[in-house]
């Protein structure tokens, strides 16, 4: 399959996404959004600010590569880490891997009460996201290699950027149709 290609579908996943996130999540009320099953697991909310606060930190690199002020680091052009990085964390990330993960810290969600705006602030960073992929289709993403917003060591190319979160996106939004599905999940 083409990059074009792929990062159209890419895009229309991140619409689909972002169509079910509206309809499952966007008639909760701010207390069903901050409910936690258990003080360890995480509530609608966190997992949707999780991913605001994930996704923003990519938003400044993609500028840099769409407005071509990207320097490459000497990491970034060490041959086969970017690819070994990227299809780990592809996999990881994956909503069928079984293995638990913990955020990084900088990606941790808020433990306090989240602003019942949170999915509607997640639609809108959707929107920034897709626009992104569009204005990259032009460019070889499979080519040009970033370093993760989560840590300075690992690099991955530019299409599994967006793959990654895609996949990310996916498994928090799974997470957080488990938490309503709680039998004791507040009731409208």
């Amino acid at each position: 399959m083409s990059a074009r290609n792929e990062l159209q579908e890419l895009k229309e996943d991140l619409v689909t996404i972002t169509n079910d996130t509206r309809d499952e999540f966007g008639r909760l009320n701010v207390e069903q959004l901050n409910w936690k099953p258990a003080p360890e697991r995480w509530s609608v909310a966190q997992c949707f600010d999780h991913l605001v606060t994930t996704n923003v930190s990519y938003l400044p690199i993609f500028d840099s590569v769409i407005n071509g002020r990207k320097k490459s680091r000497a990491i970034e052009r060490f041959p086969l880490l970017p690819n070994l990085w990227g299809k780990l964390l592809i996999k990881s990330l994956d909503p069928k891997a079984t293995r638990k993960l913990k955020a990084p810290g900088r990606f941790q969600p808020s433990s306090s009460d989240i602003s019942g705006s949170i999915i509607e602030d997640f639609v809108e960073q959707q929107t920034k996201v897709e626009e992104s992929i569009e204005a990259i289709k032009k460019l070889n993403p499979g080519r040009i290699v970033i370093t993760s917003p989560a840590a300075s060591m690992i690099t991955y190319s530019l299409m599994d950027a967006f793959r990654i979160i895609v996949v990310h996106e996916k498994r928090h939004f799974q997470q957080a149709q488990r938490v309503t599905q709680e039998a004791t999940f507040p009731s409208n």
